[in-house]
């Protein structure tokens, strides 16, 4: 799927243009370090607004000008545009600047190849949160239809091992219209010894406040880097 296609999607409302963050993000956010963030393949600002409104100076990073054209805007809707800058570049081939942020995001794009570097952009004790579509025994109605674009199981715990996992998990939701969806998370931190300190795990937590729930669609693009809401 082109940059153009995702333009399309993103300017048509095919593509949800206020998605949730995780829950798992939103949860373990409040015992995550403040500073500056980076959201890979930002699309309309899943992570990017919500990490925003928490105080965050947020880099939202996609290919598509009229997805970041959606983050400006519901940046400014919430007050919190002078806490986002948008980069208008592809996110396999962008260069990150090195230990330059606190917390990295990105969810639902594939792209392992770049794990490394997203690592390198971390700055001491900060955290990665990468999540992203699973290979199921079961049918999986939500997500790209070819699996070179899910995790397998285990794959992207195996990638995270260089770093302190914090949280991880293998996962099926039911979403509406029956479209199931398989989910990998992982959230670590860039720290090592053998003695380290750790968040606790939070409450089940509602759901953002003023958010949208998530919409089926942009379920089929059969492209690296695959987005879905």
């Amino acid at each position: 799927m082109t940059d153009t296609d995702w333009d399309e999607r993103f300017a048509s409302g095919e593509y949800p243009r206020a998605p949730e963050p995780s829950p798992v993000l939103r949860a373990y956010e409040p015992s995550l370090p403040d500073g500056r963030a980076l959201d890979v393949a930002a699309g309309t600002g899943r992570n990017a607004v919500f990490l925003a409104d928490r105080g965050y100076d947020v880099d939202a990073l996609d290919a598509s000008a009229e997805g970041l054209r959606i983050v400006r805007e519901r940046a400014a809707e919430r007050g919190v545009a002078d806490r986002i800058e948008t980069i208008e570049a592809d996110a396999t081939t962008h260069e990150l600047p090195a230990e330059a942020y606190d917390l990295v995001t990105m969810s639902y794009f594939h792209t392992l190849d770049r794990f490394a570097d997203l690592v390198a952009s971390l700055s001491p004790g900060g955290y990665l949160f990468v999540e992203g579509h699973l290979r199921s025994a079961e049918p999986s109605l939500s997500g790209p239809s070819d699996d070179r674009y899910r995790f397998a199981a285990n794959e992207l715990l195996r990638a995270g091992l260089g770093l302190s996992v914090r949280y991880y998990d293998e996962t099926t939701t039911e979403r509406p219209g029956d479209r199931r969806r398989a989910t990998a998370r992982l959230l670590a931190r860039k720290s090592t010894g053998g003695r380290q300190s750790y968040p606790p795990r939070p409450d089940a937590p509602a759901r953002w406040p003023g958010g949208e729930r998530d919409s089926a669609g942009a379920d089929d693009a059969a492209a690296a880097g695959e987005k879905d809401p």
